[in-house]
């Protein structure tokens, strides 16, 4: 079941978000108040809606409690994305993200109720959108435009079993680079060592090959 996820803000982060999102087949809700950039992306997303995001009963009007991911991407205002973050942490989604454009900016949406906040020195939309896709990535980098490595929690059925008896590089194509444990540094892989669902893995494989563990 794919995730629904609302963008709030279609500057350059949003676009980038918002359409590398719909092209992973999430349901995507994209709010603005530019009319001409809700009609550009009325074919790149679920729903476009125009709206004021500086205002709190527009906001509450969008229908965002449904959503799974609220991301407040609007780096340069900070009243509406204050406002953003309260009312949709007030209707209870679970995860809200928001950009900020300072560190000053980061702390005050951390106080209002921000579970992440993004650095746009350091994300970009299609990193974003491969991590808020998947159930199992904490994060995603990019080697080259074929390989890249990916930061991720064993998917449930690999839970107790070790990567030798999962045979991943010939099941899934992906090579283990690493494992960390309960928050201790990264180590070489034992490869008879059982997975548990607090393991986090760093894997190595080409972006075709993605589906596979997501």
């Amino acid at each position: 079941m794919s995730k629904s996820i609302a963008v709030l803000g279609l500057g350059k982060y949003g676009r980038s978000l918002a359409a590398s999102l719909y092209s992973m087949g999430a349901d995507v809700m994209v709010v603005d108040r530019n009319r001409e950039l809700i009609r550009e992306f009325a074919d790149k997303s679920t729903v476009a809606i125009v709206a004021d995001l500086a205002n709190e009963e527009e906001i509450k009007e969008l229908g965002i409690k449904n959503m799974d991911v609220v991301v407040v991407a609007m780096g340069a205002a900070l009243g509406p994305s204050i406002m953003s973050v309260v009312v949709a942490k007030e209707q209870g989604v679970p995860l809200v993200v928001a950009k900020a454009s300072s560190e000053r900016m980061a702390s005050i949406l951390k106080k209002v109720g921000a579970d992440k906040v993004i650095n746009p020195e350091a994300e970009t939309g299609v990193r974003s959108a491969k991590i808020l896709t998947s159930s199992t990535f904490l994060d995603f980098f990019s080697v080259d435009e074929n390989l890249c490595l990916i930061e991720m929690k064993p998917k449930k059925k690999w839970v107790g079993k070790s990567i030798k008896e999962l045979e991943l590089r010939n099941q899934c194509n992906i090579n283990v680079v690493a494992l960390k444990e309960n928050s201790k540094s990264w180590m070489y892989v034992d490869p008879n060592r059982p997975l548990t669902a607090d393991t986090k893995m760093l894997v190595a494989l080409e972006k075709k090959d993605l589906k596979s563990i997501q």
